[in-house]
């Protein structure tokens, strides 16, 4: 076989189809969020991002950058191990301390990801819970899937926040035998949001434990940044909470809260979490540093601010007549419904306007569901969002698109 033929055809059917993903170079630029600097060839530019999940600027906010210059004047760069061998520091035990106290649970876990949290926990709770049973939402990440998957357990799938179709296939399954329900609560491509007490309630009814995916709400929702299972008071009733550092709180890595035993248990059989280096103390330190300051009055000044732009840019682009998903929660999707157009309208915004919003296509999001992912922060202003809306007009009279009807 020429294997090299073989991934070359397999990237041209990419580009034939419109969904080869190109990535934009980047250079962040500390305290001028969202403004970056784009690199293209020998050449940059200033454009301003709308496409981040550091939804509100904690990755350059001073109280963050200086938590992170301290530890490493410390404490130096890396962990210099696995936590089991001499990589478990003083920063790390802070910072789980911080993450149970915001989900009010007894203990907390780090891992180097989101993903790798949800791959690994879920991935050992399922395979090591005698004859277990997973029932998994429909638009679970990939994360929670491949977890799932990697514990072999028995795993169904009930339809997307129905908790009808939850409760359905729970009562198939025989009284007794352990049963996990896995799912988010802010759903990141359609930014629609899980009926969680509904949810709780069912499997409380069939002896079932929970597993909520916080990580597209963690910082940004709830009175101290805890999520919506904190602004919906139920973060008692699950079993596992999990989230990323990675997007409100603005620096990297994952977690898992939930009783001492549970993180204790995972802790312990979890090659995902036992196998890897652990995360640079300087990381730990900001991530502390970025809940603390989410957790107190000025983080809810952040959030109200937030709301307000989100809020702002709806209004805007509804004058415009340009179609985005009505739903709860801070994401904003624009709605193309084809991948070439979806990614020839980026490269325009892009080239064209210094704006920058990936393209979402398959498989991320299903075939003629293409749209642009625009996530407001508490940073864009008036004039930005103006500059958005006024460019996305231009564009869709350009291309033919369908507006919406007001």
């Amino acid at each position: 076989m020429n294997y090299e033929s073989f991934f070359r055809s397999e990237i041209e059917g990419l580009h034939a189809e419109g969904r080869y993903r190109v990535f934009a170079e980047l250079e962040r630029q500390a305290g001028q969020f969202p403004r970056a600097t784009r690199y293209t060839g020998d050449d940059s530019h200033d454009v301003s991002v709308w496409c981040s999940n550091d939804y509100l600027g904690m990755g350059q906010h001073e109280v963050v950058t200086s938590a992170m210059h301290e530890a490493i004047e410390r404490c130096g760069a890396g962990a210099g191990g696995t936590r089991n061998i001499s990589g478990t520091n003083h920063y790390h035990v802070l910072l789980e301390r911080e993450l149970a106290d915001l989900h009010g649970k007894e203990a907390g876990l780090l891992f180097t990801s989101g993903y790798v949290s949800n791959w690994a926990a879920l991935g050992t709770i399922a395979a090591r819970l005698p004859n277990c049973v997973v029932l998994s939402d429909a638009l679970n990440h990939a994360s929670m899937i491949e977890g799932i998957r990697y514990s072999r357990a028995e795993r169904r799938i009930f339809k997307h926040n129905d908790v009808e179709d939850l409760e359905r296939q729970l009562a198939e399954i025989e009284p007794g035998r352990p049963k996990l329900v896995a799912f988010e609560s802010v759903y990141s491509m359609d930014g629609d949001i899980a009926p969680i007490k509904e949810i709780c309630d069912v499997a409380d009814k069939y002896g079932a434990m929970t597993y909520l995916d916080e990580v597209h709400a963690v910082g940004i929702y709830g009175p101290r940044g805890g999520g919506i299972a904190e602004r919906e008071g139920l973060m008692d009733r699950l079993t596992v909470i999990e989230g990323t550092l990675g997007k409100s709180f603005g620096v990297m890595g994952g977690y898992i809260t939930a009783s001492a035993a549970l993180c204790d248990f995972v802790r312990s059989f979890a090659s995902g979490f036992i196998f890897t280096t652990a995360l640079p103390p300087a990381l730990a330190a900001g991530a502390c540093a970025s809940i603390r300051y989410l957790k107190s009055p000025e983080g809810e000044k952040l959030r109200l601010r937030h709301r307000n732009r989100v809020e702002t840019l709806r209004r805007r682009l509804d004058a415009a007549g340009i179609p985005h998903l009505p739903n709860p929660s801070h994401i904003v999707p624009v709605m193309v419904k084809d991948p070439v157009k979806c990614k020839m309208l980026s490269d325009i915004l892009l080239d064209n306007y210094g704006i920058y919003i990936q393209p979402i296509n398959y498989p991320t999001v299903p075939r003629g569901t293409e749209r642009l992912r625009i996530t407001p922060s508490p940073l864009h202003t008036d004039d930005d969002i103006g500059g958005l809306v006024r460019a996305l007009e231009d564009l869709w009279s350009q291309c033919a698109l369908s507006r919406a009807v007001a």
